[in-house]
C-alpha cells in the first residue's frame, strides 16, 4: 500500500496540556506536531506550520477504546447475516470515521475481519482510528462464537460453518490442533493480539454465563501460539472460574469479568493480569430473548462490584466499550467513557483520562513485536510520541461529562498530526515573533 504523504506541520497554542499521566493540567503553553508526533521541547516550529489558537482551552491525548468491534458496531444482525460481504465492510468504514470523531484516536478491535480496513486507515485512504486487529475470535464447539444452528453438526464433525465464520467474525475450533490452527491463522490475517472465548455470553444461545470454555490444554496452546509470534492471548469471559483458568494457562487479559469474586480480582492484581472491562448498564443493549435480557441484567448488576474490588486491589484496569450490532446504539461509545467518572463506576475523571489515554496503551504494547504503533509512545502527550490529540472545550480533569457530546466539546481532533476537525480555524502559517 502506498505510503501517505506527509501532514502539514501543527502548532497548538496557549492550550493547558493533559499529557495522559500527570495529576492534573499545565500552565498555557505550545505544542508543536511535526511528521505525525509531538515535537521535541524547544524545537522550532517551521514557518508553514498551521496555527490553531487554542484559547487557554485543554488539550489531552486522544482517547482508545480497549474492547471495539468497528466491523460489527456498523452493522445490525440482519446486515452481516443476511446482507452481502461488502456491506459489512462498507458500514465499518463508515462506523470508523465516526469512532475518530468522537474522539476516539486507538481501538483494540475484539472481533472482526479489520486488518484490511486497518491498512486503509494507516494509509490515509480512509478516515478513523488506528486499530489493534484481533480478526476472528476463537470459540469452541456451543460457545459464545457458536451461531451455527442447533441442528448443525460440530465443525469438527462434518458440519457447516456458520455465516459467523464465513465472513471472519468467529472462528469455532475444538481441541488442541484446531485452537493452534485458528491463533496461527488469525496471525496469519494480521492479528496483533488473539481473542479466545473462555466463558457463557449475554447474546450467545447455547451457554449460561457460568459455563467453562476450552480446557486448560486448549488454553495453553493458543498463549503458547501466540507466544511463538511475540504477542498474547485476550479472553472473554464473565465467571470467577473461568477466569482463573485463563490466568493460569497464561492469559493476559480478560474481557469483561463482571462476575468475578473477590478472590479472583485479588488473583489478577497478583498476577499483573489486565482487567478490560464496560461500565455496562442495561439499557446499552436491547435483547428479544428473555433469557439474554436476564444475562445481561445479571452482568450490568456485576460490574460495579468488580470495579470496586479492582480499585481497592490496584488491578490494572483497562477502558472499553463492547457495543456491537446496533449502529444507532454505537454513539454510546462517547457515553460510557463519560460515565467512569460517575459515582456508580466510582473513577475520578483524572483516574479515567488516565485509562483511556497512557493506561490503554500499556495493555496495547503486549502486542509486542505485532504492535503494529511500536514506532512511538501512544496516549500521552510527550516528545516523540504519535501526535493523536483533542482540544477540549471546558477542562474534563474536572468533568469528564463533556466527552458524552463530543460534537460541542471537542474543537480540534488530531490524528497521526492531521487535523480531522478544526472548529476554531487556522492560520495558514505561523509567524515568528
Amino acid at each position: 500500500m502506498n505510503k501517505r504523504q506527509a501532514a502539514p506541520p501543527v502548532v497548538l497554542k496557549d492550550v493547558r496540556v493533559f499529557d495522559g499521566v500527570s495529576e492534573g493540567l499545565s500552565e498555557q503553553r505550545s505544542v508543536y506536531i511535526r511528521d505525525g508526533k509531538i515535537a521535541e521541547s524547544g524545537e522550532q516550529p517551521r514557518p508553514d506550520a498551521v496555527v490553531i489558537e487554542g484559547g487557554g482551552r485543554v488539550l489531552v491525548p486522544g482517547l482508545s477504546d480497549a474492547h471495539a468491534h468497528v466491523f460489527a458496531a456498523g452493522s445490525t444482525p440482519a446486515d452481516l447475516m443476511m446482507g452481502s460481504m461488502g456491506r459489512g465492510y462498507y458500514n465499518a468504514a463508515a462506523e470508523a470515521e465516526r469512532m475518530l470523531m468522537r474522539g476516539f484516536t486507538t481501538i483494540r478491535d475484539m472481533g472482526g475481519d479489520t486488518a484490511s480496513l486497518k491498512e486503509a486507515i494507516d494509509a490515509g485512504i480512509l478516515p478513523g482510528p488506528r486499530i489493534y486487529p484481533c480478526q476472528a475470535a476463537i470459540s469452541q464447539t456451543s460457545g459464545h462464537g457458536d451461531f451455527s444452528t442447533v441442528d448443525d453438526a460440530a465443525t469438527l464433525l462434518g458440519g457447516p460453518p456458520s455465516r459467523a465464520e464465513a465472513i471472519g467474525f468467529m472462528r469455532v475450533a475444538d481441541g488442541r490442533d484446531q485452537v493452534l490452527a485458528a491463533v496461527r491463522e488469525q496471525l496469519k490475517k494480521g492479528a496483533s493480539q488473539i481473542k479466545l472465548m473462555a466463558g457463557g455470553g449475554v447474546t450467545s444461545a447455547y451457554d449460561p454465563l457460568d459455563v467453562l470454555q476450552f480446557t486448560p490444554d486448549e488454553l495453553r496452546a493458543a498463549v503458547e501460539a501466540a507466544a511463538d509470534w511475540g504477542t498474547y492471548i485476550s479472553t472473554h469471559v464473565y465467571n470467577a472460574k473461568g477466569i482463573s483458568r485463563a490466568v493460569e494457562a497464561g492469559v493476559k487479559s480478560i474481557e469483561h469479568g463482571h462476575l468475578a469474586d473477590e478472590a479472583t480480582i485479588k488473583e489478577l492484581a497478583v498476577k499483573g493480569v489486565w482487567l478490560s472491562t464496560q461500565p455496562f448498564i442495561e439499557s446499552d443493549h436491547h435483547h428479544d430473548s428473555p433469557v439474554s435480557a436476564e444475562k445481561n441484567r445479571l452482568v450490568c448488576e456485576g460490574v460495579k462490584q468488580t470495579l470496586a474490588w479492582a480499585r481497592e486491589h490496584k488491578v490494572k484496569v483497562a477502558f472499553g466499550t463492547d457495543l456491537l450490532l446496533d449502529p444507532v446504539g454505537a454513539g454510546k461509545q462517547a457515553e460510557m467513557f463519560a460515565r467512569m467518572a460517575t459515582p456508580d463506576f466510582g473513577f475520578t475523571p483524572v483516574e479515567a483520562l488516565k485509562m483511556a489515554t497512557s493506561g490503554n496503551a500499556q495493555l496495547f504494547r503486549l502486542a509486542g513485536e505485532r504492535d503494529p504503533y511500536k514506532e512511538a509512545p501512544l496516549g500521552v502527550i510527550a516528545p516523540g510520541a504519535w501526535a493523536d490529540v483533542l482540544l477540549v472545550e471546558g477542562d474534563p480533569t474536572q468533568d469528564l461529562s463533556l466527552f458524552g457530546d463530543p460534537d460541542k466539546n471537542l474543537a480540534v481532533i488530531i490524528k497521526d498530526g492531521r487535523i480531522y476537525k478544526n472548529r476554531l480555524g487556522e492560520k495558514p502559517s505561523l509567524k515568528l515573533e
